[in-house]
């Protein structure tokens, strides 16, 4: 028997496709289809799915000529992307071991969402991840909008990246392509934002199953089922005709709704980039709820503009959602 580690490229039903470590004849790592040697992985936290894409796993194999082997043991991530999945009640992973967590909009088809956007914002901070914001469809009427534009000046502000691009037109592609080249990113969004069809324009030869909105709904239908990681080949029109430029891109099923995992809602303030800094400083220090208090620091930001009345507001709501638990689609 043998053991060597291997990269989750995707998994469904507890089987699972991975890049092994060890390569064939022609220098190209072997992928093998791997179940648990036994029949629970042995992890701290329980989650609705044991592995996610860009995990590492030691695996055993009886020979290296195997197609198959056995999943031993989870090898530390470095960090996860992670929501609740309500209907399986429990924490789902999406995707781990990332250099950047892209988040993916839209200004309209389907309808523009920035509470979804600061609800994804959150989870990544709160998971030390580096997150970027990337509007697709930006060749749409809609994109030049005042308070789309003024929602996305706001997250600059803050020092999030903002990528605007359009996988039709070819817009901002070669700022993107250079972002990922040689990194591992995963693209995360709604349904129909458009995320398997920016992988199809960045790489010619992939052809990932894209879809269309519903006319009744102006949402998109799930063409990606399950997670997979890709290691795509950049056009070359696109990074200047350079040959050979490589990136790691993990493709996840589109999200109606995205709750957050393990955030309480008194500690929501802390990942909001503009709040943090003044937690604690109030007259009524740590218990200051910053809704009517006198000498709140917070409320004083709000009124003088440090802290956007549009940011304060999306606080509010999200923090009365982790207290009923009722999420807006």
């Amino acid at each position: 028997m043998t053991q060597l580690e291997g990269t989750v490229l995707s998994g469904t039903n507890n089987i699972f496709e991975i890049e092994c470590d060890d390569k064939n004849d022609d220098d190209v790592n072997i992928i093998r289809s791997c179940s648990f040697k036994s029949k629970r992985l042995k992890l701290t936290e329980k989650f609705y799915n044991p592995l996610a894409p860009g995990d590492r796993v030691l695996i055993e194999i009886e020979n290296s000529e195997d197609e198959k082997g056995q999943i031993l043991s989870l090898i530390p991530r470095k960090n996860a992307f992670i929501r609740w999945n309500v209907k399986g009640r429990a924490p789902q992973l999406l995707a781990a071991n990332l250099d950047y967590i892209i988040l993916v909009t839209t200004p309209a088809e389907p309808e523009f969402r920035p509470r979804f956007i600061d609800r994804e914002l959150i989870q990544a901070e709160y998971q030390n991840l580096t997150p970027i914001i990337l509007v697709n469809k930006y060749d749409l009427p809609e994109s030049q909008d005042a308070d789309f534009q003024n929602r996305l000046a706001i997250w600059e502000e803050l020092g999030y990246k903002v990528l605007r691009i359009s996988a039709k037109s070819g817009e901002g592609l070669p700022e993107l392509a250079q972002l990922i080249t040689g990194r591992l990113s995963a693209l995360v969004g709604q349904s129909g934002v458009g995320k398997s069809s920016l992988v199809n324009v960045l790489d010619n030869t992939c052809v990932l199953k894209t879809g269309s909105l519903s006319k009744k709904y102006g949402k998109g239908s799930h063409t990606t089922t399950k997670g997979t990681l890709m290691h795509i080949h950049l056009n070359e029109s696109i990074v200047g005709g350079v040959q050979n430029v490589f990136a790691s891109i993990i493709d996840t099923p589109g999200v109606r709704r995205f709750v957050l995992n393990d955030i309480a809602s008194e500690d929501l303030a802390l990942y909001f980039r503009e709040f943090e800094p003044l937690i604690g400083k109030c007259k009524f220090g740590t218990r200051c709820k910053h809704e009517a208090e006198p000498g709140c620091k917070i409320l004083e930001a709000v009124q003088n503009g440090t802290i956007s009345e549009e940011r304060f507001e999306s606080w509010k709501r999200i923090k009365e959602e982790i207290k009923t638990g009722s999420w807006e689609d």
